[in-house]
């Protein structure tokens, strides 16, 4: 992989040698004009925009949010080079965790895109990522009129492509890419869009891709499918959207430090080998017998595959102690439908309103093959899984109107979810074959363990008053919303049902934007923020116990931020960025703290830990060199603490994490990237430093820093033939990519990180019809 390095850097070098010797030259347009991100210009509250070509120059395929990592205050984190196995992948912003950010797509609220999502789905289930138009990120508060009542922090909103971007020329277009590279890698997409570009309009397109795990064996692939109609009536303008994905996931072995110091960076689960996974669930299943006389059911990892401990003392394999220190295997499955349709139009002269209604269909399960529970046959381990079924129904909408300097808004958003959840387990065939697929859906449980369905209605409204007085612009508005979750046990086991809801009819914003000159502008703001209780066992209050759920659903206070920001932006032909600072402070913090090892599925401990404070600086700027070459860097500092330490009822302490920095907060974050493009050639190199990362509330246990490069290299030989290079964690550190896998504790190590992916390359040729 070092050679890879070198042959990428060499390639960079090559195709940028021309632009010395030709600086006389006129460079493309397109590049000369290109900005790399917009930084809100005229925007009240910190906001910046990534457009197309930025995403497009990742690997095909790439989560469209690998490219907003750039941004300052985005820590964005993944154990695969895409960006998009959902079980590693996690963004946060400011120190707010992803459940506590809001998520939309073309204004469909996404929930918080987590794994065991239950009020929404990820964005890499929305739409392929050569259909996004732009991604804007709003750091801080999020616009008061954004779909999501978990949004304590900043929004990310995510916009698909209008069919007129591809339609040049003509009432026909298509777009075909093929990708093969490292893990064998195999990407293909195709789209057609139809019509014209200021009438009747839409696209089709399909995509495939397929990886190999990077170590261990195992497949990651998915099945895409977009749809898009814009269909004008006179001034009214009518939209479409139509989306399936189904994606397979086998998982990667969660780790701690201490077994990546006794295991190695590479190891992983012991999928395919079947008599290994046998082998250590029939030690687990001896632990009763061997610790009753004083032994351990893993001797210092020496045993050969039998189980017979090897003569001489020999190691096999890499000093296993445990059997959560390799299952036999693990996958994520989903499945999901998305459609939505909406209408704009105008009011008079001065007024219009927007309408969409929007439906979401999921299907999901998580599989971990569980050495904690033999199957009934006497497999000494069975397939546990976490399954989940969800019907969404929403329709949001708006009415804007002038009156004078002033332009109002008003905007409502209702919402039914009904989220199904269960936990089952299903028997393997035999000791010597597993009889079923991790990449399927199992049928016939032996055991349900726990079953309940969850019923969610919200409605939110917002109002804003966007002020026009020249030279300065002042925002005042406000949001409310009513959430109710309420839960019902079809099995009842530990996890609790019963009803709850968090309501906050006025959230208030104010914010002004003042113009210094025509390239310089001051804005700042104040939002308050409260977010809504998440409605699942594996998260929020129905995640503990029924005797906790009881004594907190009367009294629990839902979580709710201050932001106060302050910046100053610049913009002129060569150089555009933004410098900012941010005070937040956050109220009845909730900390679930994890119990026993994820795959056992205990209900977490909820801690309401009080206060946080975080004060942040934020630094972003693009400049432009001329002869086709730009450079573009970011940097935040945030410091994130928790005010107070957590205490049980009667006073005593349970963790003293009082003056201790948050959970997954690296307090510096540094990015940068040279990018070119001239002449058909285009290439960038960018790296991305994030300091010290804790994952124990006490600080006790972290990951060091660590510094990742990325480059991507190509050439456009005409406008319908391309042919890019990418390659990711370019110089082929070892690192760890996710931290809280499993979970958060209080002290100590845990078997919850994710290693990072090591040197990867791919090639893609595009071609245009």
């Amino acid at each position: 992989m070092r050679m890879t390095a070198a042959f990428l850097m060499a390639s960079a070098a090559t195709i940028a040698l021309p632009a010395y010797a030709q600086d006389s030259a006129p460079a493309d347009a397109a590049a000369e004009d290109a900005t790399i991100v917009v930084f809100g210009r005229g925007e009240t509250r910190q906001v910046q925009e990534i457009g197309a070509q930025d995403i497009v120059t990742l690997t095909p395929g790439t989560n469209a949010l690998k490219a907003i990592e750039k941004l300052p205050s985005v820590n964005f984190q993944a154990a695969d080079p895409f960006g998009n196995y959902e079980w590693s992948q996690r963004v946060t912003i400011r120190s707010f965790s992803q459940n506590q950010l809001g998520f939309t797509f073309d204004g469909i609220p996404l929930g918080d895109m987590s794994y065991g999502n239950h009020n929404g789905l990820h964005i890499t289930r929305a739409v392929s990522s050569e259909n996004i138009g732009s991604v804007r990120v709003s750091q801080g508060a999020g616009s008061i009129g954004t779909q999501a009542t978990n949004a304590l922090g900043g929004t990310v909103e995510t916009f698909s492509a209008d069919p007129a971007d591809y339609l040049s020329g003509g009432i026909l277009a298509g777009q075909g890419n093929l990708t093969y590279g490292s893990n064998e890698t195999w990407r293909a997409f195709a789209r057609l869009a139809l019509g014209s570009r200021d009438g009747i309009r839409g696209y089709l397109s399909y995509g495939y891709g397929s990886t190999d795990k990077f170590k261990g064996q195992g497949t990651q692939d998915q099945h895409m499918g977009n749809a898009k109609v814009v269909i004008p009536i006179g001034d009214v303008q009518v939209d479409g959207w139509l989306s399936y994905s189904d994606r397979r996931e086998q998982d990667y072995q969660d780790m701690s430090m201490a077994m990546i110091r006794r295991l190695g960076w590479d190891w992983d689960n012991s999928y395919p080998d079947y008599a290994r996974a046998i082998d250590y669930a029939s030690r687990l299943n001896d632990v009763d017998r061997v610790s009753n006389s004083g032994g351990s059911p893993f001797p210092d990892g020496r045993y050969d595959y039998s189980g017979a401990p090897v003569a001489g003392g020999q190691v096999y394999p890499g000093n296993v102690t445990s059997a959560d220190d390799a299952y036999y295997d693990a996958a994520g499955l989903r499945k999901d439908w998305l459609g939505a349709i909406g209408i704009s139009a105008p009011l008079g002269e001065k007024a219009s309103f927007k309408l969409k209604g929007y439906y979401h269909n999921n299907e999901g399960m998580g599989l971990w093959a569980t050495p904690y529970v033999p199957s009934p046959n006497g497999v000494p381990m069975s397939v546990r899984t976490t399954e989940y079924d969800m019907d969404r129904i929403g329709v949001f909408g708006s009415v804007d109107f002038a009156l004078g300097i002033q332009n109002f808004t008003v905007g409502g958003w209702y919402e039914n979810n009904k989220f199904h959840q269960a936990r089952r387990f299903y028997a393997f065939a035999s000791r010597t074959e597993p009889g079923l697929s991790f990449r399927d859906y199992p049928t016939n449980p032996f055991a349900t363990q726990w079953e309940f369905d969850f019923t969610t209605d919200t409605i939110q409204y917002h109002v804003q008053d966007r002020i026009d007085l020249g030279m300065v612009t002042i925002n005042l508005g406000w949001k409310g919303f009513k959430v109710t979750n309420e839960a019902d046990a079809v099995i009842k086991a530990t996890f609790p049902e019963g009803r709850i809801k968090a309501e906050d009819w006025f959230q208030p914003h104010a914010g002004f934007a003042v113009e210094l000159s025509p390239e310089a502008e001051v804005f700042g703001g104040f939002t308050q923020a409260t977010r809504a209780f998440a409605s699942a066992t594996t998260t929020g209050p129905f995640s503990t116990t029924q005797a906790g759920f009881d004594t907190i659903k009367n009294s629990l206070q839902p979580e709710a931020s201050d932001t106060y920001e302050l910046g100053l932006r610049y913009h002129n032909a060569i150089f555009n960025g933004v410098l900012g600072a941010y005070l937040v402070n956050f109220r009845n913090r909730l900390l679930a703290v994890q119990v026993g090892s994820p795959i056992q599925g205990f209900a977490s401990a909820l801690q309401n830990v009080g206060n946080v404070r975080a004060i942040g600086i934020e630094a972003a700027g693009n400049l432009k060199l001329g002869g086709g070459f730009g450079l573009y860097a970011s940097y935040s500092y945030t410091d994130s603490t928790y005010r107070d330490d957590v205490v049980n009822s009667d006073g005593t302490l349970v963790a003293a994490i009082k003056g201790k920095t948050v959970v997954d907060s690296p307090r510096h974050m540094l990015r940068g990237e040279i990018n070119y493009e001239r002449d058909g050639a285009f290439g960038r190199i960018g790296a991305n430093y994030m300091s010290r990362r804790y994952y124990s509330y006490t600080n006790d246990a972290s990951v060091p820093g660590r510094v990742i490069v990325d480059a991507t290299v190509g050439y456009r030989f005409s406008e319908k033939l391309e042919l890019q290079l990418n390659a990711t964690n370019l110089l082929d550190n070892k690192y760890i990519g996710t931290i809280g896998s499993g979970g958060f504790g209080n002290s100590g190590d845990a078997q919850t990180l994710l290693v990072g992916a090591p040197a990867q390359v791919f090639a893609t040729i595009k071609m245009g019809l």
